[in-house]
């Protein structure tokens, strides 16, 4: 059947979808979301249809096309498509059996994974697969399966050395910026740690948006490959790089009802990291009443479900368990957060606790490639000032001033200090109270925005001294922010 095109000034830039007027619906048979095929002379192209039910959008014997199919196949609106019904994927078998409780094989995932970076699986059917995997939790092969299929099918960095070295936090927790110090202390010992990063999902600041105020994150594979090259190490967004692709449409998916599967997580997790030809890798899992994972059982569930994945993948990992009570440094957003770094890559006054975790952390890469007195090694590196003239010459290799300073970062311009209003000591510090309050205040949009912590847990305080303060680069988004309640953020006993 002969259709008019009517060219639709949208894209998807998803599931390829076409639309036809239901009196022409009736005709074929056919419903929504089943499949047809487009042709024009050679070229064709399998896509799902909506229903336009008044002739103003789509009338009959028109073909509603939007920008994604009408460039692909050069469709222009005075030429003739011939269209057919077509079968729908393969892969929704699949996503039904994992409906039916039954376990998927390494072809079944990889056809499921295949279909979804093709723009085959609408998003509906694709919500499935991961309510699926929700309901129904993932075996330890299916998701070796998934991180293969993820890999497979979507780019990767291939570097001509060995050990590839990288770390992982589970996230969670504010703060927590370890990633920058352990690569500028593990890279100045020689090791490759090419580091791919997300930004932020959930929190004020991911690795990507704190990295972005010192040097551009966003680079192409050749400019990586030439930024390891010369410096053992990079901090970039993945997001320009296509590495494990398929992770971040399922991510997308995961987002609407903060859907999680555990064999997603470990998956999406290993999968990255196998994007970038890692060997070895440091997974950190924060525990807390307020982090992603609560309870140590949990904690320790899912680390001896990493190693044994880690071993089907054939990557060395180690996992460590850490306090996810507080935020780890002082500051919250990523402007504070990168002065929080130069500061004890500097040598300087910076925040004690992730000084010591991220070189706690470094130790232990040290240590899984054979290295002995591992802490000991990353210390001297971070003391000596290597650490920081590594970072110097990461942020330079990315585009960066490699002379910045602390002072020279700026920040929010609207700050407010919230004070104590009793003595005693810090009980309680709530990381959720203090992650809402950053992304009240801009964070991670606006750089300078974010939370500062004048105190911990333990610390004793007197009335009106400093606490914390917001910082905002509008009064608008300070006044929005200040609608928090501040008095929940910590608990002075």
């Amino acid at each position: 059947m002969k259709f008019k095109p009517k060219i639709l000034q949208i894209a998807t830039k998803g599931p390829l979808i076409a639309i036809l007027n239901k009196i022409d619906v009736q005709l074929l048979n056919l419903s929504a979301l089943d499949r047809i095929k487009i042709k024009k002379k050679e070229k064709r192209k399998v896509v799902a249809i909506d229903i336009a039910y008044g002739k103003k959008e789509v009338s009959p014997g028109e073909i509603g096309l939007f920008l994604d199919v009408a460039e692909e196949l050069n469709i222009k609106e005075d030429d003739e498509v011939e269209v057919s019904l077509e079968s729908k994927p393969e892969s929704l078998q699949y996503i039904k059996k994992k409906l039916d409780k039954k376990e998927l094989s390494k072809i079944e995932i990889d056809k499921i994974i295949k279909d979804l970076l093709a723009n085959k699986l609408t998003e509906i059917e694709a919500t499935y697969f991961v309510a699926a995997c929700y309901i129904n939790k993932m075996s330890l092969d299916e998701s070796a399966y998934l991180t293969e299929a993820i890999v497979k099918n979507s780019g990767r960095l291939k570097f001509n050395k060995k050990p590839i070295v990288d770390k992982h936090s589970i996230g969670g927790l504010a703060g927590n910026r370890t990633t920058p110090i352990i690569v500028s202390i593990v890279a100045a010992a020689g090791l490759t740690i090419p580091k791919t990063s997300t930004r932020s999902i959930t929190s004020p600041s991911g690795t990507s948006d704190t990295m972005e105020v010192l040097a551009p994150v966003s680079h192409s594979k050749e400019k990586i490959m030439e930024i390891v090259k010369k410096t053992n190490a990079c901090m970039v967004w993945g997001g320009t790089l296509d590495l494990a692709s398929a992770d971040d449409k399922l991510i997308q998916l995961e987002k609407p009802l903060s859907l999680d599967p555990e064999g997603f997580l470990l998956a999406s997790i290993l999968a990255k990291k196998s994007a970038v030809d890692s060997s070895h890798i440091l997974i950190d899992i924060p525990i807390g009443r307020e982090a992603k994972i609560e309870s140590k059982k949990r904690a320790k569930d899912l680390a001896k479900k990493f190693i044994t994945l880690g071993k089907k993948l054939n990557m060395k990992i180690k996992v460590i368990i850490t306090d996810g009570s507080q935020p780890i440094g002082n500051g919250v957003g990523p402007a504070l957060e990168a002065k929080d770094i130069l500061l004890i890559l500097q040598n300087r006054n910076g925040p004690e606790d992730l000084k010591k975790k991220a070189v706690y952390m470094a130790g232990l890469i040290f240590e899984m490639v054979g290295y002995k007195n591992g802490y000991k090694k990353a210390l001297e590196i971070l003391e000596s000032g290597k650490a920081y003239k590594k970072m110097q010459e990461i942020i330079k290799e990315q585009g960066g001033n490699p002379n910045i300073q602390p002072e020279n970062i700026k920040l929010g311009i609207y700050p407010y200090t919230f004070r104590s209003r009793t003595s005693g000591k810090i009980s309680y510090i709530s990381n959720k109270l203090i992650t809402k309050l950053a992304k009240s205040a801009g964070a991670p949009n606006n750089k300078g925005a974010g939370v500062y912590l004048h105190k911990k847990l333990n610390t004793k305080i007197n009335v009106n001294e400093p606490l914390f303060t917001i910082y905002a680069e509008s009064k608008d988004k300070l006044t929005f922010a200040l609608k928090e309640n501040l008095n929940n953020v910590m608990k002075i006993s």
